[in-house]
Parts: C-alpha cells; sequence; structure tokens
C-alpha cells in the first residue's frame, strides 16, 4: 500500500525536516556551510535495477577540497552509485568496487556561470560517458555487467558512509545545486544538449520540475542565479 503524501508531511513535521514536492524551475538548494546534516534526501520511485541510466544536475561552490555531488546507496552498499570531486578539476565516479576519474582541466568555464554535468552509463559494454559544460569527454568502462539495484537512498550534499546516512562534513558541498533529473536510460547527445538548455526531456525518474524532496538542517530553496545558456556551445557530434 502506499504511503500518501498528506501523511509524509506530517512525519516530515514531527521528524524536524521539510518534505516537499513541486516545480522547482527557476530555483536552486542552497547548502550554505559545511555541515554533517545539511543535505536533501531526494525521493525515486524505482523498485528495479538499473541496466542504464543518465544523471544530470547543475552546481556552483567556492570549495576545493573533495565533496560529493550526487550519493547513490542501496541497502548493500553505500557506493552503489557516486558521483566525488576528490580534487580540483577531477571528477571521480564510484560504482561499488569500481572507480573511474574523467580529468577537466581542459574543459572550458561554464557559461552560465554554473558548471553542468551529464553522466550516463550502461551495463551490457560497461561504457560511461562525461557531459561537462555541453562538452563531451573520452568514455571510459566502469562495472562492465553490473546491474544498480533498486530502492535506493538518494542524497544531495553529503556522501551515504552507510545507507541513508552517516556524512562526514569533511566532504560535504558547500554552495549552490539546481536542474536534477534522472533517467534510467543513456540519453543520446542531443538529448543532452537540451537537458544542458534546460528544455523538457521526456518521463525522468528523478524530475526537478516536479521534484519530490526532504531538506534537512540549513538548505535553502531560492531563485537561481544562473547566467544565460549559450545556444552554440553545446557539442552534439
Amino acid at each position: 500500500m502506499k504511503t500518501s503524501f498528506s501523511f509524509l508531511l506530517l512525519l516530515s513535521g514531527l521528524l524536524g525536516t521539510t518534505l516537499s514536492q513541486e516545480n522547482l524551475e527557476g530555483k536552486a538548494f542552497v547548502f550554505p556551510l559545511a555541515s554533517s546534516i545539511v543535505f536533501v534526501k531526494l525521493k525515486m520511485d524505482l523498485q528495479k535495477p538499473l541496466t542504464s541510466f543518465t544523471v544530470c544536475e547543475r552546481f556552483q561552490t567556492e570549495e576545493t577540497r573533495p565533496f560529493a555531488l550526487f550519493s547513490y546507496a542501496t541497502e548493500r552498499d553505500d557506493n552503489e552509485f557516486l558521483l566525488h570531486t576528490n580534487k580540483p578539476n577531477r571528477l571521480s565516479v564510484f560504482m561499488k568496487q569500481g572507480i573511474i576519474n574523467f580529468d577537466l582541466s581542459k574543459i572550458p568555464t561554464s557559461s552560465t556561470c554554473k558548471e553542468h554535468l551529464c553522466f550516463t552509463w550502461e551495463s551490457e559494454t560497461g561504457l560511461a560517458g562525461l557531459w561537462w559544460n555541453g562538452q563531451p569527454l573520452p568514455r571510459k568502462i566502469l562495472m562492465k555487467d553490473h546491474v544498480v539495484q533498486g530502492n535506493a537512498s538518494i542524497v544531495l550534499g553529503q556522501e551515504q558512509d552507510s545507507f541513508g546516512g552517516q556524512f562526514d562534513a569533511n566532504q560535504c558541498f558547500v554552495g549552490e545545486i539546481e536542474d536534477v533529473y534522472f533517467w534510467d536510460r543513456v540519453l543520446q547527445p542531443d538529448e543532452i544538449c537540451r537537458v544542458w538548455h534546460n528544455r523538457v526531456v521526456p518521463h525522468p525518474l528523478i524530475n526537478w520540475r516536479e521534484l519530490y524532496y526532504e531538506t534537512h538542517g540549513d538548505v535553502i530553496v531560492a531563485p537561481s542565479n544562473i547566467c544565460a545558456v549559450k545556444e552554440k556551445a553545446c557539442q552534439q557530434a
């Protein structure tokens, strides 16, 4: 039996959290300080395992230390899938025991005032791709034939060292995150360009325009300060 949204709102109030479902177009999550209790939990209705997916988001930070951008944990593995920066100009992707790194040092600075990324993965070949500010990087291999489990705990702003918790303030995100989407398939290059231009690509499981989320600590939902996207910047080839 499904739990009603009104019941979840009541429960979240009793627990001291804020649970919402709304269109966040033109808004951003602001993570104003380094803390182990400042984060956002995203709700995604997915019980079945994943053999492919695409995740996209836009963010802005002044941090140069390591921090987590997207943490997908299951009861079996807290690193079922993790986007993480271990050092400036490098994005690390963890999937269970697997890890790959992308060098961002040659990618131009964002023309939108915020960095934008889309990461794609599919199980059959293990091909993993990263698009950064509309530019595709060389693809890599990650966990060929692996299946990503469903029923996940998805967190923005912290790295989960256990299912839904055990956060470390030294790995937290400080800054702004917006335009978060997740599909259960690999998007085509023209679709990723549409996402970068903040246009609709159908049927995301996590949809920024209809986001089901729960804020904890001092997270603020504020108007976006994003600049205009330049139409010619995204490479579709």
